[in-house]
């Protein structure tokens, strides 16, 4: 019986050497095997489209499916499972920003395949022409991880040295967000620091790969901005940066356009150079670069251009985007308001972990009366996540006042004291102007029930409300 990467190879031989290298990444550099199944797809559209003589107008992997949908090349549910490799693609490459941990990064990778797989299925005789044969799965391993390190150290291969920095770099971040993150709400003391030795490996991988791996350059450099061994050298960074942008790495393009959108320790401000360096990153489907050169149209005031390319970083799937966007969209800006799209794309980025969008949707849901008991509980969690990851004041209130109120089915003086206590604690003056009359109601609140109340556990718990807010 087939395996499943001789199955893929019988599919497509190109396609199946990428499944191949795809999977045996999955356990060690599961980035690397999200970013492969991203660009299986890519390379699968064009093998669709020139079967049927389609031409793509956009590099834009999303405009290519749409496109493909269009034409009728492939049914909607087909088109459904490209975008969820797309998107499973753009959460491999910055998968801090989704506030993955590093299981639910593997688990991802592991899914993707499957996701894959199943795609492959789906189109194998629509190819191929022929039935679909039957294959074994067989279990991931770690082999592709060891030969890694074995050429990284052994062979001094500067590929292999890059996509060790890049395991180390993301493993450092994905656990710095989580050092970072709001755990305990009556203990919100900082988590002891674990990734700061982490980043040291990673940059050091960087280094050693920097003069024959440009990618690697541009990772060196960013290493070198934020001082991954405890010693920022931004001057050396932009140069690596600069460098590796020179030579078309499409990163290091995207930032150094950035730079000069908006200043740095060594270069100015300049619009022309901005607009160059992120149009050419845009065009190799960089998200950032796109939304970026959104900002540069919309801080000239051209919101029609505006609005062009924060759509294309919206639908390329970055979520920052995604939220300015739906911001536009109810506003008018660039287009016509639009406020069923607006709501859509504000409920896409906050799928996605943005914290400015889940904040927006949890206090829409909260403020209709018509909502949900599921809806509400998806309010909570938004909620949540935006006092852990962004710390945010706004949502501590927030939450705050629907534990205190029972909007969410339930009253918790306990959590809803400690959440005010935190936002006061971390409050500017307009925020405590706000607070200060919530902390009086809540704690005559709390007094007043206390008064009257006689179970041992209410009283308990009134009591710990009650000196949270003493």
């Amino acid at each position: 019986m087939l395996t499943d990467v001789e199955f893929v190879t019988q599919f497509s031989a190109d396609l199946g050497h990428d499944y191949g290298v795809a999977k045996s990444y999955v356990r060690d550099v599961p980035t690397q095997a999200l970013l492969l199944i991203r660009s299986f797809t890519h390379k699968l559209t064009d093998q669709l489209a020139e079967a049927k003589g389609v031409k793509f107008d956009s590099p834009n992997l999303y405009d290519r499916i749409e496109t493909l949908n269009s034409k009728r090349v492939v049914d909607v549910r087909i088109a459904r499972a490209l975008h969820k490799l797309r998107g499973d693609g753009n959460r491999g490459a910055h998968p801090e920003k989704y506030h993955l941990t590093a299981e639910q990064l593997l688990a991802l990778s592991e899914k993707s395949i499957g996701k894959l797989l199943k795609l492959v299925e789906s189109l194998f005789k629509q190819v191929t022409g022929k039935p679909l044969p039957k294959y074994q799965f067989e279990p991931f391993d770690s082999l592709a991880g060891r030969d890694l390190c074995y050429r990284a150290i052994m062979k001094g291969d500067s590929e292999a040295q890059y996509l060790v920095g890049m395991s180390l770099k993301t493993r450092a971040l994905m656990q710095q967000e989580q050092e970072q993150a709001i755990e305990e709400l009556d203990d919100c003391k900082p988590q002891e620091s674990g990734s700061s030795e982490t980043l040291i490996k990673a940059q050091y991988w960087f280094a050693q790969a920097s003069a024959k791996d440009m990618n690697a350059l541009h990772e060196y450099g960013v290493a070198l901005i934020h001082g991954y061994d405890g010693q920022a050298d931004t001057i050396a960074g932009e140069q690596a940066i600069t460098q590796a942008a020179q030579a078309g790495v499409p990163n290091a393009m995207a930032l150094l356009g950035y730079f000069y959108l908006v200043g740095s320790e060594t270069l100015t401000v300049d619009l022309a150079k901005a607009e160059e360096y992120l149009q050419r990153a845009a065009d190799l489907e960089q998200s950032e670069a796109m939304a970026n050169l959104g900002v540069l149209f919309y801080q000239q005031g051209d919101l029609i251009k505006a609005n062009f390319f924060i759509s294309q970083a919206a639908n390329a799937g970055f979520p920052h985007a995604q939220f300015h966007l739906a911001l536009m969209l109810a506003n008018g800006e660039g287009a016509e308001v639009d406020m069923l799209a607006s709501e859509r794309w504000m409920k896409e980025a906050a799928e996605q972990g943005q914290v400015d969008a889940m904040l927006s949707r949890a206090q829409a849901i909260l403020n209709d009366d018509s909502s949900a008991t599921n809806e509400l509980a998806l309010a909570e969690k938004y909620l949540r996540e935006v006092i852990k990851y962004g710390h945010s004041v706004p949502a501590m209130i927030e939450l705050s006042i629907a534990l205190a109120d029972g909007m969410l089915g339930r009253i918790d003086v306990v959590t809803s004291s400690a959440l005010l206590k935190l936002a006061k604690e971390r409050a500017n003056e307009d925020e405590l102007a706000v607070i200060a009359p919530l902390w009086d109601s809540l704690l005559q609140q709390v007094e007043n029930v206390l008064s009257v109340a006689t179970a041992p556990d209410e009283l308990n718990s009134l009591e710990r409300a009650k000196e949270l807010l003493s």
